[in-house]
């Protein structure tokens, strides 16, 4: 049993509510296996190579604000961004009134703002956006998080939890956006650019994490761990035509390497171990992280489902991902008061981050 400061502490940053919403059209993998067809000048071999990375994703359907046939046309950077803009502050306000209603809340009572994205770019951020169109008071604090790719609704969890430690009674909401089908490529031919086609998608997420009384998880402790040497492993390179993909293959295997001494050392600080945790809310990234992340951890399928669930309904929708796997735990399965929880995502840097949860 954890000291009894662990078990005061675990109650003061509660997620109260979450929210997911996803873009109109469509993409499924016969549509992705039909476009790669048409779009990429591959030869025979690469082409059957990724006929079968197709069928192995465990992506079954995607989302994406434009038809397909549309995302494949050559557009130049500037009519992206107006994309972008317009699409990000539609769903964002979307997710946002929806995860506000659930929780019980009108934006007057949110004290602060953290939006996230990595597949755009705006100035001003969504949550100026967000405050004129939706009534928030304009003494609202903001954070835009941009730059950490995957790993950032996580660790927008972890910074909302430490302004509710340091500012009780406050609440925060956090409102994520990724639209990566705004990044995809034509004249790309790289291996990172071809995954990226079968693996990402449109979508938004949001959460409120209050400290005030709420049912729901509570955020214990939350820890960034960024590998050595590990730049080049993942991230976009900005050129004249937008973003370019970079995706090391090595990245599932770094992660395979270190996720159990990570993990067993950061429920260790709180004397839990894995066998302590009833929920695992894990970023999928794709089907090979996270079988090997469940490979490392001793995981079956039955405790990962959600993660497989959302990878395959909706792929992966880079820092919005977390939020939806943690939307599936608190909408599809009831914990108890004292169940503890292990989330963990990955991002550019490259970076790990760890969240310790525990159900009120």
């Amino acid at each position: 049993m954890p000291p009894e400061s662990i078990r005061r502490n675990a109650a003061s940053a509660i997620v109260a509510a979450t929210a997911t919403a996803v873009p109109p059209y469509t993409l499924t993998r016969d549509d992705v296996k039909t476009y790669i067809r048409k779009v990429f000048d591959l030869d025979e071999r690469r082409l059957d190579a990724m006929m079968k990375v197709i069928d192995n994703a465990q992506v079954h359907t995607r989302h994406a604000i434009l038809p397909v046939e549309e995302i494949v046309k050559y557009r130049p950077l500037g009519q992206k961004s107006d994309e972008y803009q317009t699409h990000a502050v539609c769903l964002g306000r979307q997710v946002a009134d929806d995860c506000l209603a659930r929780a019980g809340l009108t934006p007057a009572d949110i004290d602060m703002i953290i939006t996230v994205s990595c597949t755009g770019f705006m100035i001003p951020s969504l949550d100026a956006h967000l405050i004129n169109l939706m009534g928030f008071r304009p003494d609202v604090r903001r954070l835009p998080l941009t730059e950490l790719g995957c790993a950032a609704g996580a660790m927008a969890l972890a910074r909302a939890s430490e302004f509710v430690r340091a500012f009780p009674e406050k609440t925060v909401l956090i409102v994520s956006v990724e639209l990566a089908t705004l990044t995809f490529q034509r004249g790309d031919l790289s291996q990172a650019n071809l995954i990226s086609c079968v693996l990402f998608g449109d979508g938004a997420a949001a959460a409120v994490v209050t400290g005030r009384h709420a049912n729901g998880p509570a955020i214990v402790d939350a820890r960034t761990y960024t590998f050595p040497d590990s730049l080049d492993a993942m991230g976009f390179d900005l050129r004249e035509d937008g973003f370019h993909i970079v995706l090391s293959k090595d990245v599932p295997q770094m992660i395979r390497d270190r996720i159990r001494e990570l993990v067993d050392d950061f429920l260790g600080q709180h004397s839990l171990t894995r066998d302590h945790m009833a929920a695992f809310i894990l970023h999928p990234g794709g089907q090979k992280l996270l079988a090997y992340v469940e490979e490392a951890l001793g995981l079956c399928r039955c405790q990962t489902e959600f993660s497989w669930d959302v990878l395959g309904r909706y792929g992966n929708l880079s820092s919005a991902t977390i939020l939806f796997i943690l939307h599936e735990w608190l909408t599809r399965r009831r914990l108890n008061g004292g169940d503890y929880g292990l989330a963990a995502a990955f991002g550019p840097g490259f970076s790990a981050e760890l969240l310790l949860l525990k159900w009120v």
